[in-house]
């Protein structure tokens, strides 16, 4: 089968759980926004921001690393085995120390009387970490659709239970009427700890896909590989120091604003709004996360054919093409793409092209780094994610005083156009691949000059779908194939 075709086919199916479990569990923004003040919601978005850190922590590259020695091991199951006890051992380890240290841990963190959220998702950590490799497997196998049905199961549980408690519980409480429904919520639910409630849902969800997971424990009785365990630290610290310092700069702006934005009594509150507005720009991260789930086994699978490279430039080319209609889209039509959010957060939306652009930087990023991954040079990939990570420390301190919500925005930015900038030249050294730079360079300033455009004129509705049309007819004619001549 054509090695496009093929990334295609996986794409698709992992797409479409994808897209719409994301939506899906997208559509509790709005919820969320149109019923929680900012500050509350400033909390969730303050809480996950930590928590994408720590889960790096906790998988600590494994998928990847399952990846790499799945391709270059006879035995596959003792890949898989190795790995997920690995990974047991380390979240037990996890556990216990949070555990012990809980009540400092909340102290510092400023949540004493909301020890609670922080056992929630210390659970929650735990059961995605041992829900990680049994995922990579499937991926592996190529399960596509076992793993879109898992995935979605997961986002049903946190959909279903965020409903449960935050409309209907909430209307029933409201409604008072005394009878059995009210004497049963009542027994145990609090309407003024909504922000619980979606940390809950949360929990439950992650314990639930856990037991679903559970059969593909059976290829633990494979067994432990110390050798091909320290074989496997090797590649994968590297890996770790790239997944946190990938993290950093997309959670750390979250986790630094309310300790460097210049009010301090409004810090939660235009967290809130930053978080609820990056959500919108989240669709470009759902269209990378979508790609990488197919990309991950296909470019390991495609490395030892001969056009690999050319394969490669040609994956890259058209992923900015996709990624430059996405902000486009998500930019001419921003006026009723705004209702995605609650009227009070929409202060914020000049943050979302911003955002936008740095994702798709992420994107290319995650493109170029499989030039480290396959040559096991994934020092390289460490050293570019701390360069980022530093940018983004440096940034955020800088510019969120200054400039608020715009200051966290142009951090990300910047965070990840250095690692990518140095990725490609360093690439061209160790692993040459031949993409078609002006190309890549030239549609997202393409969709940026057309969005200008239409921001700078206030185009109507009917005007920006024609411009959104005209740069779909510059692509077709820039990629029209050339005729050859006799």
């Amino acid at each position: 089968m054509n090695p496009l075709k093929k990334l295609l086919g996986q794409t698709a199916i992992y797409g479409l759980s994808s897209i719409i479990g994301r939506l899906l569990n997208y559509l509790l923004v709005p919820l969320y926004t149109y019923i929680l003040p900012a500050s509350e919601y400033g909390t969730v978005t303050e809480l996950y921001a930590y928590v994408a850190v720590v889960f790096a922590f906790l998988t600590y590259g494994m998928e990847t690393t399952f990846f790499r020695f799945s391709e270059t091991e006879a035995k596959k199951e003792k890949v898989y085995s190795t790995g997920l006890i690995s990974l047991i051992v380390s979240s037990l380890f996890f556990i216990l120390i949070f555990l012990i240290f809980k009540d400092k841990i909340a102290n510092n963190l400023g949540y004493v009387e909301h020890l609670n959220y922080l056992v929630w998702f210390a659970f929650i950590l735990f059961f995605d970490a041992l829900s990680s490799i049994p995922f990579a497997g499937l991926r592996r196998e190529e399960k596509a659709l076992k793993f879109a049905t898992l995935k979605l199961i997961n986002i049903g549980i946190n959909i279903g239970l965020n409903l449960f408690f935050i409309l209907y519980c909430t209307g029933v409480m409201e409604k008072a009427d005394g009878g059995a429904m009210y004497r049963f919520v009542n027994s145990f639910f609090d309407a003024d700890n909504l922000v619980g409630y979606i940390f809950l849902s949360n929990l439950f969800a992650s314990g639930i896909t856990l037991l679903f997971l559970l059969p593909t424990y059976k290829f633990l009785r494979a067994g432990f590989d110390f050798a091909l365990w320290k074989k496997m630290i090797s590649y994968t610290w590297p890996i770790l120091v790239v997944s946190i310092a990938g993290i950093v700069p997309v959670s750390l702006d979250k986790i630094l604003f309310p300790h460097l934005f210049s009010d301090s009594a409004e810090a939660m509150k235009y967290l809130g709004i930053y978080g609820a507005n990056a959500k919108i720009a989240i669709i470009m991260v759902l269209f990378i996360q979508t790609f990488r789930y197919a990309a991950d086994p296909f470019f390991f699978g495609e490395a030892n054919n001969k056009d690999a490279q050319k394969t490669y430039a040609l994956v890259m080319k058209w992923f900015v093409i996709s990624g430059s209609f996405i902000f486009l889209g998500t930019m001419l039509f921003i006026d009723l793409i705004q209702y995605f959010i609650g009227s009070s957060y929409r202060e914020g939306l000049g943050i979302v092209p911003i955002l936008l652009m740095a994702n798709l930087l992420l994107g290319i990023y995650y493109n170029l780094s499989f030039w480290y991954k396959l040559t096991d040079k994934t020092i390289y990939g460490a050293f570019f994610s701390v360069s980022g990570a530093l940018i983004a420390i440096v940034a955020n301190i800088i510019l969120i005083p200054i400039w608020g919500i715009y200051g966290a925005a142009w951090s990300v930015f910047f965070a990840y156009l250095v690692p990518t900038i140095l990725s490609f030249f360093f690439g061209r050294k160790y692993f040459p691949i031949p993409y078609q730079v002006l190309k890549i360079i030239f549609y997202p300033m393409a969709a940026l000059a057309i969005y200008s455009l239409s921001a700078y004129f206030n185009t109507s509705l009917y005007l920006n779908v024609l411009l959104f049309g005209a740069f779909f007819i510059l692509m077709m004619l820039t990629e029209r194939p050339k005729t050859k001549t006799n």
